[in-house]
């Protein structure tokens, strides 16, 4: 094996020890998507830190996999970083739409016979932004599972 591949393999293993490291961490923080009916405003408080945290984790998880794609492919590194930027997108919007219920958090109850227009739009549109987050956080590990399998696997063997 040559210096160059034996160096590419080096820094291809430092790089997928510490996505491993980050996938441990980020798995600790259990952030479910799921949209529950809570009307407190401690509660909605709590899950706004919480998918802050786990933004953030998540945010540092896909840059260190965008490290790992660049050492192999640059080209495919930056789709992967144009994926990450979306995620960053679309975690904001659903950070926004979670303070607009925290401000008011009896809208999301479903036993608020009152809901104006305005509740049952907050209402779709929490669950709308956490589906979209949910699948292009998917989309993003099925990308990079490929990737892995076609292009990462070998070096790493």
């Amino acid at each position: 094996m040559s210096d160059e591949s034996e160096n590419k393999q080096s820094t291809v293993k430092e790089h997928s020890d510490k996505l491993a490291k980050l996938g441990m961490e980020l798995s600790k923080i259990q952030f479910s998507y799921k949209v529950e009916e809570k009307a407190s405003k401690e509660y909605w408080q709590k899950r706004i830190q919480s998918f802050e945290e786990y933004s953030k984790k998540a945010l540092e998880y896909y840059n260190q996999i965008f490290s790992l794609i660049k050492i192999i492919d640059k080209e495919e590194s930056e789709r992967f970083l144009l994926q990450i930027s979306r995620f960053r997108q679309l975690t904001s919007s659903l950070i926004e739409v979670m303070k607009k219920i925290e401000e008011n958090p009896s809208i999301i109850s479903s036993k608020d016979r009152q809901q104006s227009q305005w509740s049952r739009e907050l209402k779709n549109n929490i669950t709308e932004e956490s589906n979209k987050c949910l699948h292009h956080e998917r989309d993003m590990n099925s990308y990079f599972r490929d990737f892995y399998e076609k292009e990462l696997k070998n070096i790493l063997e």
